[in-house]
């Protein structure tokens, strides 16, 4: 799909892997509207000539909101980019304490059913959409990790979260073929991103020596180049690519 005057809606905007992946379209061409839980922060990291609408993507009601808006705005949505997400660390047993449930259920409403959600209703607006001379009509792209293959301790929700985008991504793009819609996961290893800056020095430090070439983080510009090539590239379709520099 040619991004030039196509219409993107990007999660997780305000930071990270999906900042990136907003302002990366945009060059490219396309219209992006980000959504992120605090429109504060979403106009700070946006600027003035990229749009935000505050969004939480583990509810349904207000990402059916967001979606509208989009929709009410600019008429149509091409692509759908999942980047919202939380870690969620803790361990299943922490001094004689459980993991809390509602820890368990925040870390996979937002990683996975919150993905789902944007799925649901992106993908519904992408219906509507005017076929290209291929037959497309839209693309969605969801944020997986290595964590869901390779989790480290602590990382049992999120693991799980990241092990069900994966898992759906296959059915999804089958149920949504006929509509000329395609649906891919990326899967990054560490990057620079709020998450990683949590981590201890001993954890990151660890997980870089595992690397290959380069041997280093990830940067956010290199996840949204590749989100823009799988956008681009026709014959990308139901499966997950991994961005991880070969660790293992």
């Amino acid at each position: 799909m040619n991004l030039h005057n196509k219409m993107a809606v990007v999660t997780g905007a305000a930071s990270g892997l999906g900042l990136a992946t907003c302002k990366q379209l945009a060059t490219a061409g396309a219209t992006v509207v980000g959504f992120d839980l605090d429109q504060r922060k979403l106009n700070e990291a946006l600027g003035p000539r990229l749009t935000g609408i505050a969004v939480d993507v583990a509810d349904e009601s207000s990402v059916k909101a967001g979606i509208e808006a989009v929709i009410a705005l600019h008429g149509r949505i091409h692509v759908a980019v999942n980047c919202a997400g939380v870690l969620g660390p803790c361990k299943t047993i922490s001094k004689g304490q459980l993991f809390p449930s509602d820890l368990w259920n925040r870390v996979l409403s937002v990683n996975l059913t919150g993905t789902f959600n944007v799925i649901r209703h992106a993908a519904l607006a992408m219906t509507r959409n005017e076929p290209e001379e291929t037959g497309e009509r839209g693309v969605i792209i969801n944020t997986s990790s290595g964590a869901a293959r390779a989790g480290q301790m602590g990382q049992a929700a999120y693991s799980a979260s990241k092990a069900g985008v994966i898992g759906m991504t296959l059915p999804i793009a089958r149920d949504l073929a006929e509509h000329g819609i395609r649906v891919v996961s990326i899967a990054p290893g560490l990057f620079e991103s709020g998450m990683s800056a949590g981590m201890p020095p001993k954890v990151s430090d660890g997980l870089i020596e595992k690397m290959l070439f380069p041997r280093r983080m990830g940067k956010a510009d290199e996840f949204a180049a590749l989100v823009r090539h799988v956008i681009e590239n026709a014959y990308l379709n139901a499966m997950t690519l991994d961005i991880d520099c070969g660790m293992r």
